[in-house]
């Protein structure tokens, strides 16, 4: 299966906030992704509500049920304010990041070296499935830690591709993209499957789809918002659907 494509609405949100009139609207972005083939919708609704706000999980979930096969992914720290979300929408997929209630946007995986934040991880995890929900983790491209994660309970794991997107372009490219190639395929191995995101972007993407086994998923919201200011949401849509064929076909 080709790797599937979510969009992240958070930056319609955040545009939208700085005034009252309610636009841009979150909906009408979400479903132009879908209407030119993305096939999942994201939002990370913050304890803050700087950007996503609960009325926006609750309108996205209500427009998701009218495209069955598409995914409805809503990220967040699960000690916060994600499971209530979670048990009010049952989105397809929740995916838990260790932010901070004040972080400005996320930048680590979970250390699940830590018995204490499996033990914590472990019964919310349960809960998120008993409600027909997959549950993927946040995690740098440590593959020693991939056997953790499953072991925890998740499903799928989340790369973190800042390291990764900041290399491009320089030296360290190559030396990044081996990192997360070894821990995808860590991953596999362990039976998780394998999402990506953060800092994605029509550059940088197709060289990580062509060398990063299993990749099940990426989530991509700055770079693609940032290029649907210039090309529009079906435009945008298209090109990183584009752009993940031919990752695909290489």
């Amino acid at each position: 299966m080709p790797t599937q494509l979510s969009v992240n609405v958070n930056k319609v949100a955040l545009v939208r906030n700085t005034r009252h009139l309610g636009i841009p609207s979150v909906t009408r972005a979400a479903q132009l992704c879908l209407q030119a083939g993305a096939h999942g919708i994201t939002v990370h609704p913050r304890p803050d509500a700087r950007h996503i706000r609960a009325d926006d999980v609750h309108a996205l979930a209500a427009l998701m049920r009218g495209w069955p096969g598409r995914e409805f992914n809503i990220e967040g720290n699960p000690t916060q304010n994600l499971m209530d979300f979670i048990r009010a929408v049952r989105p397809a997929q929740a995916t838990f990041v260790p932010d901070s209630e004040d972080q400005f946007t996320s930048d680590h995986g979970w250390d699940l070296a830590d018995a204490g934040v499996a033990a914590r991880l472990r019964p919310l995890i349960d809960e998120c499935q008993g409600l027909g929900v997959r549950v993927s983790l946040f995690m740098d491209p440590l593959p020693e830690l991939m056997a953790a994660a499953r072991a925890v309970g998740a499903e799928r794991v989340e790369l973190y591709t800042e390291p990764y997107a900041a290399a491009w372009g320089t030296p360290e490219q190559g030396r990044q993209l081996q990192r997360y190639a070894v821990a995808a395929q860590a991953a596999g191995d362990a039976g998780l499957g394998v999402n990506a995101g953060h800092d994605l972007n029509l550059h940088n993407l197709g060289t990580f789809v062509a060398r990063v086994p299993g990749l099940l998923e990426v989530s991509i919201g700055h770079a693609f918002i940032a290029d649907a200011l210039e090309r529009g949401y079906a435009a945008t849509t298209e090109a990183y659907l584009s752009c993940i064929a031919q990752a695909g076909r290489s």
